[in-house]
Order: C-alpha cells, then sequence, then structure tokens
C-alpha cells in the first residue's frame, strides 16, 4: 500500500512538474507575441523591415537563447504540430482575408487570379518536382519515391505573399494588390489540394488512367469545397436574418458568425476537402450578405476581432518558425554532410525562381490578349513585382513539409532530415533576404502611383495588418451600376467579367437579397423608426 501511494505521489510530482513547465512556456510566448507586435509597430516605417521579418528574428533570436539555457537540447517553448498550424492557426487568417477582401477588384480579376493561383501553381509543382528528380537523384539524400518527388513540388509551389501585401497599398496599386493577394490565397488552396491529392494515390505505377483519376480527384476537392463554403455562408445569413439575433445580443450574433466560419473549416477537414478553399469563399459570402443583417454594433465588433485574430495568428506562425529553425535534432542529422543540405537548398531556390517565372509572364502575356483597357493590362514592373511576390516561401510550406517528413514534429530518418532542414533554410533565406529587399524593390519599380480610390461605408473595413486591405466594396459594386448588356457574342466575350456581373446582379438583386439579405437589408431592431419598413421589406 505504502508502495502504491509513493509510486501515485511520485506521477502527481511529474504531472505538476509538466504542468508547470507548460505555464512557463506559454508565458514566455505570449510575452514574446506582445514584443513582436510592439516592436513590430515601431518599426513600421522602417524602409526594410516588416512584421514577418520582425517575428522571425525574434524567433531565431529567442531560439538562441533557449538552445544555450538547455545546453544544446532544444530551441523552442513549443513542440510544432501541423495540425496546430492547420486547425487553429490557419482558419483565422484565410477567412479573413475572404471576408475583408476587396471583392470589387477580385472578381474583376477573378480569371486572372485562376490562372495564377491555380494553373500558375500546377506548372511550378510540375517544374519544381522534375527539377528535383533530375537533381536529387545525382545527390545522395536518401530514398525518395515519385511521391515524394511530387509533394516537394507542391510543398515549395506554396507562396507567402505576405510581405509584398504589407508594402502594397490597395487603393495606390489596386489590380497589383489584388492579383497579388487573390493569387496567394488560391495558390495556398491549390497547394493543400494537390498536397492531399498526391497523399491519397498510390504513384508507383502511373499510367493515363491515375492521371485521368489525380486530376478528377483534384477538380472535384476543389469544386465542392468552394459550394461547402458558400452553403455554410448562406446559412449563416438565413439564420441571422430571420431570427433576427440583432434585437437579443450582440454576442450572439459575432458568435454564430465565428462559430459558422469555422465549422465550414471543420467539415471540410471532416470530409476529407480542403479547409483553405471551404473557409474563404465563407468568408466572401458572410461579408456579402450576413455582415449586413447584423446591427452596427456587430459590424464593428466582426471587423476588429476577425482582423484581430488573424493578425495575431500570422504573428504566432512565424515567431515560431523563427525559433524551429534551430532545432538542434533536425540539423544533427545533416551535421556530418553540411554540403549536401546546402546543395538542396540552393536548387530548390533556384526552382523556385525559375517555376515561379516560368507561369507568371506568359500568363500575364495570355491575361493581356483579352484586355481592350490600358489600365487593366499587367505592366512588365507589375509582372516583376508579382514575380517577386511568389518567391518568398512560409508557414504553409512548412507545415505541408512537416506532414510528409516527419512523424509527430520528430525527424528519424537522414533523407527526411535534409528535406525539413532544406524547407527551413529556404523559408528563412525567402522571407530574410528577398522580404527585405521587397520595399525597395517596390518603390523603385513603382515610386509615384496614382491613387484610385474606391470607398464603400456599407461594407466592411478592415485595420492595417497582413494579409488586409482598406475601403472595402461590394460585388454589386463591379464596373460601377452603369454595366451594358452584352448586345452580342462578340461583346460577351470581350467583356465577360462585366458580363457575368450583369447577370450575377440581376439574379442577385431578385432572388438572393430577399432571402439571405445583404446590402440594402435593415436588420429588426425593436423600437426603432425603420423597424416597419426594415422587416416588411423582404416579406
Amino acid at each position: 500500500m505504502d508502495t502504491y501511494i509513493a509510486l501515485l505521489l511520485s506521477k502527481l510530482q511529474v504531472l505538476s512538474t509538466s504542468d508547470h513547465a507548460s505555464v512557463v512556456s506559454m508565458n514566455l510566448f505570449v510575452a514574446l507575441l506582445c514584443a513582436c507586435i510592439v516592436v513590430g509597430h515601431l518599426l513600421e516605417e522602417n524602409r526594410w523591415m516588416n512584421e514577418s521579418i520582425t517575428a522571425l528574428l525574434i524567433g531565431l533570436c529567442t531560439g538562441v537563447v533557449i538552445l544555450l539555457v538547455s545546453g544544446g537540447k532544444s530551441s523552442h517553448l513549443l513542440v510544432f504540430s501541423e495540425d496546430l498550424f492547420f486547425i487553429y492557426l490557419l482558419p483565422p487568417i484565410i477567412f479573413n482575408a475572404g471576408f475583408q477582401v476587396k471583392k470589387k477588384q477580385f472578381f474583376r480579376n477573378f480569371i486572372t487570379i485562376m490562372l495564377f493561383g491555380a494553373v500558375g501553381t500546377l506548372i511550378s509543382c510540375c517544374i519544381i518536382s522534375i527539377g528535383a528528380i533530375k537533381s536529387f537523384q545525382k545527390i545522395d539524400i536518401g530514398p525518395l519515391d515519385i511521391g515524394d518527388y511530387l509533394a516537394i513540388g507542391a510543398i515549395f509551389a506554396a507562396t507567402d505573399s505576405v510581405c509584398t501585401l504589407q508594402v502594397l497599398n490597395q487603393d495606390e496599386t489596386p489590380l497589383l494588390y489584388s492579383l497579388v493577394f487573390g493569387e496567394g490565397v488560391v495558390n495556398d488552396a491549390t497547394s493543400v489540394v494537390l498536397f492531399n491529392a498526391i497523399q491519397s494515390f498510390d504513384l508507383t505505377n502511373t499510367n493515363p488512367r491515375i492521371a485521368w483519376q489525380f486530376f478528377c480527384s483534384f477538380l472535384y476537392l476543389f469544386l465542392t469545397s468552394t459550394m461547402l463554403g458558400v452553403v455554410t455562408g448562406l446559412l449563416s445569413a438565413y439564420i441571422i436574418k430571420k431570427l433576427y439575433f440583432g434585437r437579443h445580443s450582440t454576442d450572439r450574433e459575432f458568435a454564430l458568425m465565428m462559430l459558422m466560419a469555422y465549422l465550414s473549416y471543420m467539415l471540410a477537414e471532416l470530409f476529407y476537402l480542403s479547409g483553405i478553399l471551404t473557409v474563404f469563399f465563407c468568408g466572401i459570402v458572410m461579408s456579402h450578405y450576413t455582415w449586413h443583417n447584423v446591427t452596427e454594433s456587430s459590424r464593428v465588433t466582426t471587423k476588429h476581432a476577425f482582423a484581430t485574430m488573424s493578425f495575431v495568428a500570422e504573428i504566432f506562425i512565424f515567431l515560431y518558425v523563427g525559433m524551429d529553425a534551430l532545432d538542434i535534432e533536425k540539423w544533427r542529422f545533416v551535421s556530418d554532410s553540411p554540403g549536401t543540405s546546402v546543395a538542396v537548398s540552393s536548387i530548390l531556390l533556384a526552382l523556385v525562381m525559375v517555376g515561379r517565372a516560368a507561369f507568371v509572364f506568359p500568363l500575364s502575356f495570355l491575361s493581356n490578349l483579352s484586355k481592350k483597357s490600358p489600365t487593366e493590362k499587367i505592366g512588365f514592373k507589375q509582372q516583376i513585382v508579382i514575380w517577386w511576390a511568389g518567391l518568398m516561401r512560409g508557414a504553409v510550406s512548412m507545415a505541408l513539409a512537416y506532414n510528409k517528413f516527419t512523424s509527430l514534429g520528430h525527424t528519424h530518418l537522414r533523407g527526411n532530415a535534409i528535406m525539413i532542414t532544406s524547407t527551413i533554410t529556404v523559408v528563412l533565406f525567402s522571407t530574410m533576404v528577398f522580404g527585405l529587399m521587397t520595399k525597395p524593390l517596390i518603390r523603385f519599380l513603382l515610386p509615384h502611383p496614382k491613387p484610385q480610390i474606391s470607398s464603400d461605408p456599407t461594407t466592411p473595413k478592415s485595420v492595417t495588418v497582413p494579409l488586409l486591405g482598406e475601403n472595402q466594396d461590394s460585388l454589386d459594386d463591379l464596373g460601377g451600376h452603369e454595366v451594358p448588356r452584352p448586345s452580342s457574342i462578340r461583346a460577351l466575350l470581350t467583356t465577360p467579367t462585366h458580363t457575368v456581373h450583369y447577370y450575377w446582379r440581376k439574379f442577385d438583386d431578385a432572388f438572393m437579397r430577399p432571402v439571405f439579405g445583404g446590402r440594402g437589408f435593415v436588420p429588426f431592431v425593436p423600437g426603432s423608426p425603420t423597424e416597419r419598413s426594415s422587416h416588411n421589406q423582404w416579406q
């Protein structure tokens, strides 16, 4: 009996020590997050620095300190988990991107964005995969099959344009900002969908039938994920419009919007779809319908709350990537052959640059062929900025690499360790070096852009944080209210975006808004002067 009690007490003591260590780690990490925000604010006007680079540098410095204190055993406070990234950190970032996106420019350039984000990502993935096959077979990094090489292509096809978006102004360069922002979101979604499709197929014996099944699976994931996000967004709008949550509590309205958005992401993960695409389009639909059905106080609350969650998640990711870059476990495997790791990293960086150029300039040329107005065409300097914006790699590449080449954050094979350390090197080098050069490059290429301010007070405006912009607009503002009706097939082909919007606006006004609310719908507030008119407007 005494032995049992002693054993129980020892276990409780170990558990207590473990809990205390976790509390200490979380306190330090939260303090570092605060430091990143303060230092980032102080360096906001700096020509070279931005908040992403600031968080990475603070993470690196913290990793060095922890490494010294622990005697070279560890460099981070928390153990990286791709589940932590994909389940908790990524959803608020992507949702807020859709919720705050400047929809007029996004949908005006939708075809070009899809060309860059979807087709361009596939081209980049193929070039990186083929280049890796040709190059890595000459280097001794361990056995890799065709699925591994394709996964490498998907990992390094995922861009991180946060540094560029922090420099670009959505009102001064609306076309460029829209293309960089839209491509970044679609690229992340395409990379994750492509990665999951590669993981789910046995690609050791490829044939035309397997290739066709792979393409159909990719298309299915893309379309069903989008539709799930749209349906969830419409459901939230219908619930809030019919139940009039505004007369009860702003907290309930905000809580319902937040939970419905997160539910869309988790449903996508449950059904093995792309949560990124789902929650992005859920954000777009919520900003077009749901946001207009809530009270004014709820609009202010949702605008700032979603932006804040996204901002903190981004800083968290970059801070952790900086600390994890010095994880001694991964570097121990490549310590006997540092030249191999440097060679792999250099090859991957070169392939990223070549793969990026292989689609940006040709697809820009194709896009310009369909544009008549010079202001809608992508100039050569703008193409260089778009190419540069996609050279940086970030958290999505890290998470996919961990998913493929580690087990619960640990690496036990030399080849996998080389791929992880190479990914870390590419992420750090591209973010630090290319990111530091982003502001000077854009100021050199676009020194005095003409302001093209488009403001609409009836849609959500964001605060100035990464991935966000100001002066939101509505889907119904695309091209203004004087969109000419197409009179011929030729007109339909020459102005497809405006034509599609013309019919969409008619459908939206006639069917969608009476059911789901949206712009022009005033939420029911008891005792207000507009109570009767707003209540009867959609009856």
